[in-house]
């Protein structure tokens, strides 16, 4: 005997995550066009300046406008209700396409540091006073499009997004050092050293968001929950022996799900302890979407798995 917890509270949580994604859609459409136009302006003028802190930030300009460019393809898919092949739906794909941005800036990181190596080697000219004039167009355009992402739905796709445009904001930063340093003093070498210091930025915090995606992708209890705090939670219900088989997982970045055994001492008293236990996972843990299968046992747990961990009612 299961029951399934799916009925009113998903129903609400999909029918806020539709009206997300119609917000999300301008957010991220007018963000991306903005990227896109600034990064083609970047490219052209840290060729024309030979700068390589402008080509480097238009590279990431270009990768951002492909991260705003899946973060909204991701919101659009995840938005479709669940179906016979896909159960849950397809709010993974917000996920998905974090994990994937994340390895994109991973290739941009390398990409800057091989050439920030060979500029080292090989300076070349570089014209400061047009590359401080680009870098701080750039840099209040890239603040303006983190303004526009702050009013997104927070989800792991939209910091993954975020996170694309704010090491953009710190590249146009360097870059406006950069040329200031070489219009006002002429070394050169600022340009490729202040390059490699946007790469290592750009990689510790990519680090941390890939970790992130690739936790929910392999189902890792989230980190705002402690999976002990929960099953011993559910074990002091009234008339709940033990806990065992106890999940607990993202079907995305903002879903939290939950499946458990619960050894139960009247198996009449179920509608009742089923209530209690989805009040006090809602209440307590913010987990709505539950799963929950009621067993009789014996005194001593005969049956049981060895290898499964237990909560036991003290």
């Amino acid at each position: 005997m299961a029951d399934h917890h799916h009925g009113h509270s998903h129903q609400h949580v999909h029918g806020q995550h539709a009206h997300g994604h119609g917000s999300m859609s301008g957010v991220l459409g007018l963000a991306l066009a903005l990227t896109l136009g600034y990064a083609i302006v970047e490219l052209v003028a840290g060729t024309v300046f030979k700068s390589l802190a402008l080509v480097s930030d238009a590279g990431h300009m270009f990768s951002d406008a492909l991260a705003l460019g899946l973060a909204w393809f991701a919101a659009w898919v995840s938005a479709r209700p669940a179906g016979s092949r896909h159960t849950y739906g397809l709010a993974r794909a917000e996920v998905l396409a974090a994990f994937v941005n994340g390895v994109a800036l991973l290739l941009v990181v390398v990409f800057i540091a091989v050439e920030s190596i060979r500029r080292l080697m090989q300076p070349q000219d570089v014209d400061g006073l047009g590359v401080m004039v680009v870098a701080f167009v750039g840099l209040v355009l890239n603040l303006g499009v983190v303004l526009i992402l702050s009013r997104g739905e927070r989800s792991l796709n939209l910091r993954a997004a975020m996170l694309h445009v704010t090491s953009d904001v710190v590249g146009s930063v360097a870059a406006l050092i950069a040329g200031a340093v070489i219009y006002f003093t002429g070394w050169k070498p600022i340009d490729p050293i202040l390059s490699i210091v946007i790469a290592l930025l750009i990689l510790a915090s990519t680090i941390g968001l890939l970790r992130e995606a690739l936790h929910v992708l392999m189902e890792g209890v989230p980190r705002s929950v402690k999976l002990e705090e929960v099953g011993k939670a559910i074990a002091r219900i009234t008339g709940v022996r033990s806990v065992h088989d106890l999940h607990i997982w993202n079907i995305s970045s903002g879903r939290v799900a939950l499946s458990a055994h619960l050894d139960v001492d009247d198996l009449s008293r179920w509608p009742t302890m089923l209530n209690e236990a989805r009040h006090v996972l809602e209440e307590r843990f913010g987990i709505d979407h539950v799963t929950l299968q009621p067993e009789v046992r014996g005194p001593t747990g005969h049956g049981r798995p060895e290898v499964v961990k237990i909560f036991a009612r003290r």
